[in-house]
């Protein structure tokens, strides 16, 4: 016998639990007293807001280091292995995405324990479904890199493989990043290029916005500041930028 690992979606903001979670995950999330975690203090602040009956000193809470050993993993797992359901919590959103999670469930499927993921927000999946942009293909890249000039030429990269494959690429930054990332947006894809910037999802200050970065450019620059942000682009096709200079 083993217990069940749970996949626990986090709030992506100071909002109450029943704003962004359906009363049926709320309910399995409280009966649960064992959590790795990607982030203690988060997790205990994200188990009062969901008003966890077990009082906070008597929940098992571990954290889950950013480049987990085989060890570690075993460790944090031991709770299953005795029959103990096990919950995994991201800092904000949903477990395994764009976090060093993804191990820990890779490691339990490896024991052949139940994983099973919690409904809950998905700031990439709700962005994307705002977007407006190709919902059938699309690739999420993380985070690129914060210098040029690799920023500059990984943006170059991205709005290729965009503009071959017909695919939305998606990808984030450090909150305080998100200008200058903006900035090198405008900079280095053409004016057709769509980019759709979607900011505090599921938040009162939720805003988001597609436009091409020719409209971009001569709109008033988007408050972004310390706000957590997705960023996605679609290049336009070949076959249509060849129509455009047929006609």
């Amino acid at each position: 016998m083993a217990g069940t690992l749970y996949l626990i979606p986090v709030a992506l903001g100071d909002i109450p639990w029943s704003l962004f979670l359906p009363a049926g995950t709320r309910e399995r999330v409280c009966q649960v007293d064992h959590f790795v975690v990607e982030n203690a203090k988060t997790a205990r602040a994200e188990l009062k807001r969901l008003e966890h009956p077990t009082p906070l000193r008597d929940i098992a809470i571990e954290a889950l280091p950013e480049q987990p050993t085989t060890a570690d993993l075993e460790r944090l797992l031991a709770p299953l292995i005795a029959d103990h359901d096990l919950g995994l919590m991201s800092e904000a959103g949903c477990p395994g995405v764009a976090d060093p999670g993804a191990l820990l469930v890779r490691r339990a499927h490896e024991l052949g324990i139940v994983v099973r993921p919690l409904v809950g927000p998905s700031s990439l999946l709700l962005a994307l479904m705002a977007s407006g942009l190709e919902g059938q293909r699309f690739a999420f890249h993380g985070y690129l890199p914060a210098r040029e000039p690799e920023r500059g030429q990984r943006i170059v990269e991205l709005e290729q493989d965009s503009r071959r494959n017909n695919q939305t690429q998606m990808f984030i930054e450090t909150p305080y990043r998100n200008g200058a990332l903006f900035q090198a947006l405008l900079q280095h894809c053409q004016g057709t290029t769509r980019l759709c910037l979607a900011t505090d999802i599921t938040l009162p200050s939720e805003s988001i916005s597609t436009r091409t970065v020719a409209q971009w450019k001569k709109s008033p620059t988007p408050d972004m500041e310390r706000r957590p942000t997705v960023f996605l682009l679609l290049a336009e096709g070949e076959s249509r930028q060849a129509s455009r200079r047929r006609s």
